[in-house]
């Protein structure tokens, strides 16, 4: 019988560079296709699945349920997921995050669910591919629960790495991992920082109107994707006045795309990092808030850090793997 022992699993939140967007339906399947770079980062989200006393369902996360049946779940993801696995009770589920888990543009809701389904079909004993995983929580997130917003959170907490990922018009989805010199991947990481803003918003909100605007801004959207092959070609070759440059670019484009991704006060404080030195940058995910990543020359990073006291730096390094199994429990 499959449930008799604990599973952990460890799946990392990500930053994407450019083309972030374009991993959107509305875009990629009209106008594919769409692509994005984005990096796995050493920040996570663990689940703990472990077989309950009574045949009752135990969720906790930023709050606790405890429910007698899966169609009384809150938790829209945690519903859908036991219900994709056919799990109907006797179950304990519990997420810990290193980073708030709403609202901070970091992938995170992709990423807990990334993480339960991989958790779940190892409480089952089952085997699931990187690809099933991210294809399944697809499957929930866009297919189900038709919540707005794309592909590319789902398939880099699965995979990890820093990829260059495709999204074609046929709902295929081919990645492309970064390969350079370990020099240039360390210098690569010695140029960014990522500075939280402290403000938590809704991608949800920012997702829908930016849908409902993908045709009247399709040249935007086509220069992003292009940005994205251009921003792969100087990551993997070390061109770094070129990568900085990109960021700003795609950046630029990006706040055009609608409301709500940018306002005055973001405004102001990327103008005055690039007054310190910073060669580009971009808030990560939707926009609105949450984490906003720049690319600094290593001997700027003291002036960055004068001109933005209000910011908190979140120290990070990449993460080559992907969501994982941690610990197996006897």
């Amino acid at each position: 019988m499959y449930g008799e022992r604990m599973i952990m699993t460890k799946t990392p939140l990500r930053i994407t560079f450019v083309g972030g967007g374009t991993d959107l339906p509305g875009y990629y399947l009209h106008n594919g296709p769409g692509a994005v770079v984005s990096a796995a980062i050493n920040k996570y989200i663990h689940i703990v699945v472990n077989k309950k006393f009574d045949n009752h369902i135990r969720i906790s996360y930023s709050k606790t349920e405890i429910v007698d049946s899966v169609d009384k779940i809150q938790h829209p993801t945690v519903r859908e997921a036991l219900r994709l696995l056919e799990i109907d009770g006797g179950i304990e589920i519990v997420s810990i995050s290193d980073i708030p888990s709403g609202g901070t543009g970091l992938g995170s809701s992709s990423t807990f669910l990334v993480g339960l389904l991989n958790a779940l079909h190892a409480w089952k004993g089952e085997f699931v591919s990187m690809k099933e995983l991210a294809n399944e929580a697809v499957h929930i997130e866009r297919g189900i629960l038709k919540e707005p917003g794309g592909k590319q959170d789902q398939y880099i907490a699965a995979y990890g790495g820093i990829k260059l990922m495709e999204f074609n018009d046929d709902e295929s989805v081919v990645l492309k991992p970064v390969i350079t010199k370990e020099s240039d991947h360390m210098m690569l990481k010695k140029h960014l920082m990522l500075l939280y803003t402290g403000v938590q918003r809704s991608s949800t909100s920012i997702h829908t109107k930016q849908t409902a605007t993908i045709s009247e801004h399709l040249n935007e959207y086509k220069a992003m994707r292009d940005l994205s092959y251009e921003l792969f070609d100087s990551i993997c070759n070390g061109k770094w006045a070129e990568t900085g440059r990109l960021l700003d670019l795609n950046w630029k484009l990006k706040r055009t795309l609608s409301d709500g991704i940018s306002d005055p006060k973001i405004d102001r404080i990327y103008d005055k990092a690039l007054a310190a030195g910073a060669e580009g940058g971009k808030l990560i995910g939707a926009g609105g808030g949450g984490f906003l990543l720049l690319f600094v020359n290593p001997s700027k990073r003291g002036a960055i850090k004068a001109a933005l006291p209000e910011l908190r730096e979140e120290p990070f390094e990449f993460e080559a793997l992907g969501s994982r199994i941690v610990y197996v429990g006897e």
